[in-house]
């Protein structure tokens, strides 16, 4: 018998994507997704994202920096599966991703230019969102092209990045992505997203609900606006552009030379990584020492700098009060 009064709600259809190799977009994508799991006015499909052959981790030294050539120039390795068929329709799509070389990683890319995934993509309401060491500026913009050319809708980002000081992951996230160690060591500390930023997550989840339950999808407008989705360390943006085009112009002549594991690339990689160093030890110094003795010239344009690239979520805390992690 079916009661009268109890309210009825519309059940709304949500996709969650992910690929992750040291587990943190895994997590994170878990935490947003938790308050919409097992609501009766919510189903949930969930796709784990992986390429054949698999990624290695931890990484050895050359095959990791082999990988960064397609990478970045958005080569799609062949997907392990896909579940997807592409007529499946969904109100909600959430794309959960690490952040490779500057770029999205190529399981993500692979399942954005994929036919099946593209057609479910499209005119759908999307959701980023990534877990990474402290830029992913540019690869999020990449992200969002990906996302422009399958006619998707993209509504809102999440960023969550490592605390520790720059020069201090500089050491800590390699440690980590060569030996699959993230432990404290030498007064460094743990690598990684904080647990407790990664728990805070669900904040995120409780809007989505709250905000499919009012059919707010439907509109081009963000979600999470004002619960500190994403905040861009404006200092980093220079160095992100400067880092994105000299992996692309390294990758193509990388490409050009050989495939991956060949002995003329890896010949070129010696060189590419010389050149790497001198760039970590001085440009990217040199670039915020600039930045902070031209702020008061350029304050105006780096602030506009970041409003776009934090849209469409925004770093506003003013909802907090109301969505607790």
């Amino acid at each position: 018998m079916v009661n009268s009064t109890r309210e009825v709600r519309m059940v709304k259809k949500v996709l969650a994507v992910h690929f992750s190799q040291t587990g943190q977009a895994a997590a994170l994508l878990e935490n947003i997704v938790q308050p919409l799991r097992e609501q009766p006015d919510v189903v949930l499909t969930h796709v784990v994202l992986d390429v054949t052959p698999r990624f290695p981790f931890p990484w050895p030294f050359w095959r990791f920096l082999d990988t960064f050539p397609e990478t970045v120039h958005l080569d799609p390795p062949p997907l392990a599966a896909m579940p997807l068929k592409g007529d499946e329709s969904f109100d909600l799509v959430i794309l959960a991703y690490p952040v490779w070389f500057l770029s999205p990683p190529p399981p993500l890319t692979a399942f954005l230019q994929h036919p099946a995934a593209r057609a479910v993509l499209r005119g759908r309401a999307v959701i980023t969102a990534t877990a990474c060491r402290n830029m992913w500026v540019m690869a999020q913009e990449t992200v969002k092209d990906l996302l422009r050319d399958a006619g998707a809708r993209h509504l809102d980002h999440v960023a969550l990045v490592d605390r520790g000081h720059p020069l201090a992951t500089f050491i800590t996230t390699p440690r980590w992505v060569l030996t699959g160690r993230k432990d404290a060591f030498w007064g460094l500390p743990p690598a990684g997203v904080d647990e407790a930023d990664l728990r805070a997550a669900s904040r995120f989840g409780a809007a989505l609900l709250q905000g499919l339950r009012r059919n707010d999808e439907k509109r081009d407008a963000p979600l999470l606006t004002g619960l500190g989705a994403c905040k861009v360390d404006t200092a980093l943006v220079a160095s992100e552009r400067i880092g994105i085009r000299s992996f692309r112009i390294w990758g193509r002549a990388l490409r050009a030379v050989g495939r991956p594991g060949t002995l003329a690339r890896r010949a070129l990689l010696v060189f590419y990584l010389l050149f790497l160093v001198t760039v970590i030890v001085t440009i990217v110094p040199l670039s915020l020492l600039l930045r902070r003795v031209l702020t008061p010239l350029i304050g105006a344009r780096l602030e506009r700098a970041r409003k776009s690239y934090e849209a469409p979520s925004g770093s506003g805390v003013e909802r907090l009060g109301h969505h607790h992690g």
